[in-house]
């Protein structure tokens, strides 16, 4: 992965930090919006779908900030795709993930989310997720 790729992520998700609370609500919205049928794999209730936004911006702050360092971040994110198959995850709702986090970022980072941003992001996600993938299906 092409440092420039790593910098524009992790320089674009400090901007993310500060709303990272609405992040995921907006986040969760655009998921369930886009595949309703995602709905149910999730815990019900307001205050369940705050600790789960919660646990989303935890993971992909760790995720963004382990980019500089691949070797370490790979099998954690193996070890995640194996927990998400316990989940009832499907590979193909990494795709909707995908499309909901790009949404996210570019409500939240607003002018910012560039295409080169975009671009970017869409390339570690891709990454992120495949590994995901391979280690659990």
């Amino acid at each position: 992965m092409e440092q420039k790729t790593i910098t524009l992520v992790q320089d674009s998700f400090e901007k993310v930090k500060p709303i990272a609370s609405t992040a995921a609500e907006i986040f969760y919205s655009k998921l369930f919006e886009l595949d309703p049928n995602l709905k149910p794999l999730f815990p019900s209730g307001e205050d369940a779908m705050k600790v789960q936004g919660d646990k989303l911006m935890t993971m992909l702050s760790a995720a963004v900030a382990g980019l500089s360092n691949l070797e370490a971040l790979v099998p954690v994110l193996q070890n995640l795709g194996k927990r998400h198959v316990e989940y009832k995850v499907e590979p193909s709702h990494y795709n909707t993930v995908g499309a909901a986090l790009l949404g996210t970022l570019a409500v939240g980072l607003g002018d910012d989310f560039t295409p080169e941003v975009k671009e970017a992001w869409a390339s570690v996600y891709s990454t992120m997720s495949s590994v995901m993938i391979e280690a659990s299906y």
